[in-house]
């Protein structure tokens, strides 16, 4: 026994000495992770904006049925206060009609239903009472369509707090990554953010000047909201924000075409079947939206000459990049 625990203390001792220690992963790795974490949540993001903006529809669609609902309810108590009033003089006069008294007992629904008692009403109690009916009819349909959104405004919030959540937990795992790395790892990883924005800068500006391919914007609407997103360049990037201060990517581009007179969907995905598709990147002109990955999460304005004027992700601002940095889906123009 003896031999047999030494020989497996051994060979246990041996497997951890070959045992390859855990590395650290490299700045490219890690920063390979991030964006991933980053692109994830700008899915969810609009996900989230997506459930928001239903959120917000619904919102004001029950307080308008809410309101109709009142005032079918007043106009209800009239006509019954006025088919009272009717009774009040019968029954002074003599004797309560039995229609009315049938009337005044129970729902007007049943009473109108039966042919025979019609022949008792006077042509303007019939008209009072018809009035009765449609006016219950529609106030029965109105409250049921306003449960039916209350309970899918119940629903979009579930959704909304949940992608709220989903965007909160992959933005904290990208933060830990970055924190891993080392103060010159970091600096390092800006440093190659900041050129590659200033390269992307000169090809924009070299646009603007007429010195790098079409300056032609793509109409009077989307040089104009254009040119509001390039008065918040700077602005940072915060998850279902859509300004003035502060945007998401869908969030730049709806607020930018607010600035335009105009109004567009809030989500990249909306924004994708927004106007007229442009397939091929030659064919882009300045202000066109840029539709990004299979899913059209991302959303930005073309800035010419192969770049894009949007709001990236966390972590950044509005800015100017490539349109070979994400995979390209299609143009829309507006």
């Amino acid at each position: 026994m003896l031999t047999t625990a030494a020989a497996a203390a051994v060979a246990l001792g041996s497997q951890t000495a070959n045992a390859a220690p855990s590395e650290k992963p490299s700045k490219d790795e890690v920063k390979s992770k991030v964006d991933k974490l980053y692109e994830e949540a700008e899915q969810a993001t609009e996900k989230y904006n997506g459930a928001k903006e239903k959120q917000e529809k619904l919102e004001k669609e029950i307080s308008t049925l809410q309101d109709n609902v009142a005032r079918g309810q007043d106009e209800l108590n009239q006509l019954r206060e006025g088919i009272g009033l009717a009774a009040s003089a019968q029954y002074r006069s003599g004797g309560i009609d039995s229609s009315l008294q049938l009337f005044l007992s129970a729902d007007p629904d049943d009473y109108l239903d039966k042919a025979s008692t019609l022949d008792q009403l006077s042509a303007q109690q019939v008209d009072q009472l018809q009035k009765i009916q449609d006016k219950q009819r529609a106030l029965a349909q109105q409250r049921e369509e306003a449960t039916a959104k209350l309970d899918d405004l119940a629903d979009t919030r579930e959704a909304l707090g949940k992608k709220k959540n989903e965007v909160k937990a992959k933005l904290a795992e990208a933060q830990k990554l970055l924190n891993s790395l080392t103060a010159a790892e970091k600096a390092a990883l800006e440093e190659e953010e900041t050129r590659a924005t200033r390269a992307s800068e000169r090809a924009a500006l070299d646009t603007s000047t007429g010195s790098g391919g079409s300056v032609a914007p793509a109409s009077g609407r989307a040089s104009s909201a254009y040119a509001a997103a390039q008065s918040v360049i700077g602005s940072p990037y915060v998850y279902g924000a859509s300004g003035p201060s502060s945007f998401d990517c869908s969030g730049l581009t709806s607020w930018a075409y607010a600035q335009a007179g105009m109004t567009i969907p809030r989500t990249s995905q909306a924004q994708a079947n927004a106007g007229t598709r442009i397939y091929s990147q030659s064919d882009l002109k300045v202000g066109d939206l840029v539709i990004f990955y299979g899913d059209l999460h991302h959303v930005g304005f073309y800035a010419g000459n192969g770049q894009v004027l949007h709001a990236p992700r966390t972590g950044t601002v509005v800015r100017y990049e490539s349109i070979n940095n994400m995979p390209f889906q299609f143009g829309v123009r507006i």
